[in-house]
């Protein structure tokens, strides 16, 4: 070393890195362990500033095989014809006896299991595909089919499990002799699942007959765990100990995970939790002093202390399939049959799909759709690649269930009273109930958003940042040199960038086709400035950025609002850019821009160093706000799109289960639409003879009977008009009850678990 770089590092570098330290977050056990599963993707481009988009351009998107398409229009559709969610939600709280056995006999719960192992070895689309539709159908029995298929004992013991467990394990849970759960949420520890206080004490005992057995006791109280009273197979997470040193010198080991059988003596499975009268299985399980060898950990002794970086590992890709899947298939079904209620539905002599306040919530509903199927196609693929992309799985699934809970609103709103009134043909309510479920489950939404995808997002994708706090960490002077360096090149460039394409609008860069070109502009330009103001951020707080939780959020908008636009554009061209969707790519790709412009100004409003931030604000957006959301012409050619069939309304939709049966609660909707359009123009003539008083009598059916008589319409056009007006009828109808179908039921139903604890201490006494 010279004796410059000497006094460099002794009088420069050094200092730095030591104010650097301090101002960095620290990065504990757990945390290390999230940013070792999983991988970064095109997250790490937006992070850059200067996204390569012909990575993304020339990626190819995953198709189905013809064995995972001959399952969707065999099993899957024979599956969501036979389903009766009111049966299933109001009568029998469950699935009926045939669909479990037609579950496991179709290998439902063996999707992501290998055929070597006897499952159906179906890759992340067709998995995705799979519960799209049937979440169209049934909520209860799309979780019920997700979950064995995400986080659980599946997913783990292919990727951790050994031999004889995957031997075992494997082929009973692809045909359903074992039914799966995993324990992980408890009354302690919900979305802070690293401090679960379930334990394992490593010892001997005797077991099976065999004397001074190595295993573990366990002592545990779990709850919130779907599958769990119906479940066969328990998987568990619990913190070991190891008191006696029995595995080796240290005696806090760390979250470690177990199979066990619910058989298995001292396995408590509880009652039932209801779960907004959407009954699939969930529920409660505990043990106390419950002994089990170490050879029934998930990966045997091996694997012991690694079950936090096992379950973030699993969990990451979980939450990119299956509740971004359920949360399109319900946007999908909502897009389809709202759309075409708000087409039969009649009020001051008009759909009411054409009054402009309608239109507003129909168009959100409809581009929203179209972003989170582009959204969960482009992830799928991802994960069908080989990559484990663990910040965008993350942000995925906090979007796509945040933008089902207000698409289903607005369609509540457009319903009314068809959409509140509960009974066998309502196709809304349940849908309704169950948006807080996939809000709550595997990582709660306000928590993901706060702490987890910029938190995460900027160490693991900032390309600088994670080697900054290595070589703090390891007091690595050089390292911290070169890291510095690039760090101080990499916020020039984007400065740089920033302020060129800020006067610029980005408009001499080059990317996308003549339809797409300005959003790729527009993304363009927000990535270099999403770039600039994380290094803004993190410079200017710090490890304070932790406890910044708002302003965290509003920086995860940024990154999730700018991958959203970027999956519309690769769906829009991967399906062959037909002009005719060319209102849902601008009203997806507005949205998204301008809730990204508007999140970084809110950014800016709350960061330290007001002046600094004042000023690159100004650089970023010389010209004041560029970005526009979809104007009142866009949302009126959006809501058009779901008031007729056509090509467009079909690929939005495509992959729910479809039908126009006129006796099934969404195919009657389906019906009615056709059956009204076709009599459109007998329906003109005939308001033309009431309105010139042709017509003498006072009822519908009379007028036409008089009509025909008069022969003013032939009897086919009469024909077709009433058939219109029977089929409107049956769209529009709602259920109602006699007041004794009430009484059973309240008479009938069970105490809360509480009152009777009340009742048996009161009876004591």
């Amino acid at each position: 070393m010279s004796w410059f770089a000497t006094l460099r590092q002794h009088y420069l570098s050094r200092p730095l890195m030591r104010f650097v330290e301090q101002r960095l977050p620290p990065i504990s056990r757990t945390e290390q362990d999230a940013l070792d599963s999983g991988n970064v993707w095109w997250d790490a481009e937006l992070f850059s500033g200067n996204p390569d988009w012909c990575r993304l351009r020339d990626l190819s998107i995953s198709k189905l095989s013809a064995e995972e398409q001959a399952f969707l229009d065999g099993p899957v559709e024979e599956l969501c014809r036979n389903l009766d969610d009111w049966q299933i939600t109001h009568e029998l709280l469950d699935l009926p006896p045939d669909t479990w056995a037609f579950l496991k006999q179709q290998r439902f719960f063996g999707m992501i299991i290998p055929k070597q192992y006897g499952g159906l070895g179906f890759s992340a689309l067709a998995h995705s595909q799979v519960v799209m539709k049937i979440a169209s159908r049934s909520v209860t029995a799309a979780v019920t089919v997700m979950v064995p298929n995400s986080l659980g004992p599946g997913e783990l013991l292919i990727k951790y499990g050994t031999q004889a467990q995957k031997d075992h394990y494997l082929p009973r849970l692809a045909d359903g002799r074992d039914i799966p759960c995993f324990g992980l949420t408890g009354p302690e520890a919900g979305s802070d699942a690293g401090s679960i206080p379930d334990n394992g004490i490593v010892c001997r005992q005797d077991f099976n007959g065999q004397p001074a057995v190595l295993g573990i006791r366990l002592n545990w109280e779990k709850r919130y765990i779907t599958l769990g009273p119906v479940a066969t197979l328990l998987g568990l997470a619990f913190r070991l100990y190891d008191p006696e040193h029995l595995l080796g010198d240290k005696e806090d080991i760390g979250i470690t995970l177990a199979l066990i059988p619910t058989d298995h003596p001292g396995v408590e499975i509880g009652n039932r939790h209801f779960a907004l009268d959407i009954p699939f299985q969930n529920g409660p399980n505990k043990g106390k002093d419950v002994f089990i060898p170490m050879d029934w950990l998930i990966g045997g002794q091996e694997q012991v202390g690694n079950g936090w970086r096992m379950l973030v590992e699993a969990l990451g890709e979980g939450r990119g399939i299956s509740l971004p899947a359920l949360s399109t298939g319900a946007a999908k079904m909502v897009s389809r049959y709202v759309g075409a209620y708000a087409r039969v539905r009649q009020q001051f002599g008009l759909p009411i799909g054409h009054f402009e306040g309608v239109e507003e919530p129909l168009a959100h509903i409809l581009g929203n759709t179209y972003l989170m199927d582009a959204g969960r196609i482009l992830t799928a693929t991802a994960i069908d690649q080989g990559q484990r992309p663990a910040v965008i799985t993350a942000l995925l699934k906090y979007q796509l269930t945040e933008a089902m809970r207000k698409l289903v609103n607005d369609a509540m709103d457009i319903a009314g009273g068809a959409g509140i009134c509960m009974g066998p043909s309502n196709y809304l309510a349940r849908a309704y109930q169950s948006i807080p479920i996939g809000i709550t489950v595997e990582g709660a939404n306000i928590l993901t958003r706060s702490l987890i995808v910029f938190g995460q997002g900027a160490i693991r994708n900032h390309p600088w940042l994670l080697q900054e706090i290595q070589a703090t960490q390891s007091g690595d002077v050089a390292a911290f040199e070169r890291a510095a360096a690039g760090h101080l090149g990499h916020i020039v460039r984007n400065l740089g960038r920033s302020v060129w394409y800020g006067l610029t609008n980005a408009i001499f860069t080059v990317s996308g086709t003549p339809m797409t070109r300005h959003y790729y502009r527009h993304l363009t330009r927000l990535s270099s400035q999403f770039a600039l103001l994380s290094d803004f951020a993190l410079l200017s707080l710090g490890g304070d950025l932790k406890r910044r939780e708002r302003l965290s959020g509003r920086m995860a908008d940024i990154l999730a609002n700018l991958y959203l636009c970027s999956a519309v554009l690769k769906h829009f061209e991967e399906q062959g850019q037909p002009e005719t969707d060319l209102p849902l790519l601008e009203y997806a790709c507005r949205l998204t821009i301008h809730r990204t412009q508007q999140a970084m100004l809110a950014a800016f409003h709350n960061l330290p160093l007001p002046w600094l931030a004042k000023l690159l604000r100004t650089l970023m957006f010389p010209y004041g706000k560029p970005f526009s959301p979809p104007d009142d012409a866009l949302i009126h050619r959006v809501a058009r799109l779901a008031l007729e069939p056509s090509a467009t309304r079909d690929r939005l939709t495509q992959g729910i289960y479809l039908t126009n049966d006129p006796n099934d609660r969404m195919g009657r909707i389906e019906d009615a639409l056709h059956k009204v359009l076709a009599a459109t123009d007998v329906e003109k003539q005939f308001r033309k003879l009431l309105k010139d008083g042709k017509l003498a009598a006072y009822t519908t059916e009379a007028a036409l009977a008089e009509a025909k008589a008069k022969g003013l319409l032939d009897a086919f056009s009469v024909e077709k008009l009433l058939a219109a007006r029977r089929a409107t009828a049956n769209a529009v109808r709602v259920d109602d009850f006699p007041a004794e179908y009430f009484r059973p039921h309240r008479q009938e139903e069970p105490p809360h678990h509480d009152q009777r604890e009340r009742n048996t201490e009161r009876t004591s006494a």
